[in-house]
Order: C-alpha cells, then structure tokens, then sequence
C-alpha cells in the first residue's frame, strides 16, 4: 500500500476517535455528580464506537457520494468517513435546528441525502433500505454500490438473511459489512451466534464471504476493495464480517460489569497500534503526527461550537414536519 493512502487511512482514525472523544466530553459535562441519561445538551442514550474506526476507513476509502451506506445505531465513524457534514451531524447529535433533522432525529438516525448516508436504531435495518438504493442504481446503469453495515448481533435477525438472499438472486451491487464487537449489548457473541464467522453464512447464498480478524484498517482496506470493485463491475454482492473492538459500553453510562476482557481492551486499541506500525515504516514522524492530531481537533471543535451556537427546536413545530 503506498505512503499516501496509509496517511489518509490514518488521518480518517485520527479525526473519528478525535470526534467521538469529543461527543463524550461534551455528552457527560453536564451529567455530573450523578449520572441521568436524562439531563444535559445531549440528553438519551450514546453510542460511541471507539475502537472500530478501521472498519469505516477501511470500507469507505473506496467509496464516493454517489455510492450509499446504511449504518447502525452507533453510527459516527461510518458517517464521518463517509463524508456527513460534520457541523450539520454534530448540530443533529445536539438537537439543534441546524441539524441534519433539523434536531428531530438525534445521533441514531442521521440522514445525509447529499452523500447517500443514513442509519438507524433498530437493528439490522439499514439491510433492506440499501438493497432498495442498490436496485435503484442497477436500474439507472451506474456503477454506484451500496454499502449495508450492521453489528454480529443482528445477523441472527430475519432481515440479515433476506438481504442476503434477494442480492444474491437479483445480483445487487451490494456489500454486506458485518462489524463483530464481540457483543450485542451484554450477551457474548459465543451465546448468540451458532457459527465462529458470519462470513460462513455468505456461502449459503452463492455470494463471497470474507472475514478480517485482527481489526487492522489496511486488512479491512484490502478487503473492501475486492468486494466493491465486485459490486461496481456487476458481480453482485459480497459479504465482509470484521472482527473489531468497542472500546466503551455499549451506551454511555453503561457500567460494562457483564465485560471479562476489560484488562485487555486498552491493549488491543487499533489507533495507537496502527500509529506504531507507520512510525516503524517511516510513514510517521512525531511532526506528522502532531499535525494530524491539530487538524482533527480543529475541526471537531469547531463542529461542536457551530452546534452549540444553533438553536433548539421551538416546540411549538413538534408537529411540523410530521405526516398527518
């Protein structure tokens, strides 16, 4: 992989973590002494995803806006490196009337029609809505692609497996990212899942599957580029599990008691990781890295200002907007 793109897959990391850093500062300041999901700028649950930023660099490095990706509920590293405004994603996460929703929809449902994105809190949702934009681009002769994410979780629900089954009949330019935490919620992937790898389960559909062990973005990179070249050129879809890490909770606030690998977890971090790998190559010096870290916190504050300067809602148009 050349020097160039190694950088742009670091500074992708750099600015997610530096993003969501944030977001938790910012969602537990005025949560104090005692925490209440309730309260504060940023009131309701948070799902950060700290620890699976190779998964959206790796994956989206190949992509445009004209491509489309479906994300979960804990949706900010797909969002940011797809390209979401980051002032209007921020302002959406504040509840702001500048916000992607105009402050309606929160962090779990942002929708960036500008750059095709849009997730969701129910799990395993955003299959379906990407087979219906791959359809769309099949029809129209583009080589757009659809790019549908969900956790190891969801691919026990029913929706996994029809996706999977009318892309493969239909051959859709679609590709089907599975993100392995290693939890859905507090329940070991060991007592849900009946399989080691979900990218078994893609043979049972005719379709490639691949799975990327060791949460490395150049691993997810290589691997995305053959599953996207596949959908662009007409082949169909492809399936793409990785085996990632939460670094937090599931949620903000949650006390991880269910977590036995807790010890490890800073150990196994894929940032400072992939920042040791490049600096032993040559790719990184201290300058370099100084830098990127200075460009990322630029933005993001300024994103978070840009937020906070928004208003809220009047709620006098809680019911605009709405169908009647």
């Amino acid at each position: 992989m050349d020097t160039a793109t190694r950088l742009d897959l670091y500074r992708m990391m750099v600015l997610i973590r530096t993003f969501e850093e944030a977001i938790l500062r910012e969602y537990h300041a005025d949560k104090k002494p005692v925490f209440d999901i309730g309260a504060g700028a940023i009131p309701g649950e948070m799902h950060l995803s700290a620890g699976q930023e190779p998964v959206a660099a790796g994956v989206c490095a190949h992509l445009t806006s004209a491509d489309a990706v479906t994300a979960t509920h804990r949706p900010h590293h797909f969002a940011i490196a797809h390209g979401v405004d980051l002032h209007r994603m921020t302002a959406e996460i504040f509840g702001r009337v500048d916000g992607l929703g105009k402050g309606r929809g929160g962090h779990m449902h942002l929708f960036d029609p500008d750059v095709h994105f849009s997730c969701s809190g129910i799990i395993a949702e955003g299959y379906p809505p990407a087979l219906g934009q791959a359809m769309a681009f099949q029809r129209r002769g583009t080589d757009s692609v659809a790019v549908a994410v969900t956790g190891e979780g969801a691919a026990n629900q029913g929706a996994f497996h029809e996706s999977l089954n009318l892309a493969a009949l239909w051959q859709l330019p679609v590709v089907f990212v599975v993100e392995d935490n290693e939890w859905g919620i507090s329940v070991p992937r060991s007592a849900s899942t009946c399989v080691t790898s979900n990218a078994d389960r893609a043979a049972g559909y005719g379709i490639p599957g691949l799975r990327v062990e060791d949460n490395s973005v150049e691993g997810v990179h290589r691997a995305a580029a053959e599953a996207v070249a596949r959908a662009r050129t007409g082949e169909g879809p492809s399936l793409l599990e990785v085996h990632t890490l939460r670094l937090w909770g599931h949620f903000e606030g949650d006390p991880q008691g269910y977590r036995h690998d807790l010890d490890g977890v800073p150990g196994r971090d894929p940032l400072p990781t992939y920042e040791q790998e490049l600096r032993g190559d040559g790719v990184l010096d201290e300058a370099t890295v100084k830098s990127v870290a200075a460009e990322a916190a630029d933005r993001v504050e300024d994103a978070i200002a840009f937020a906070r300067r928004s208003p809220a809602p009047d709620p006098k148009a809680a019911f605009d907007l709405v169908f009647a």
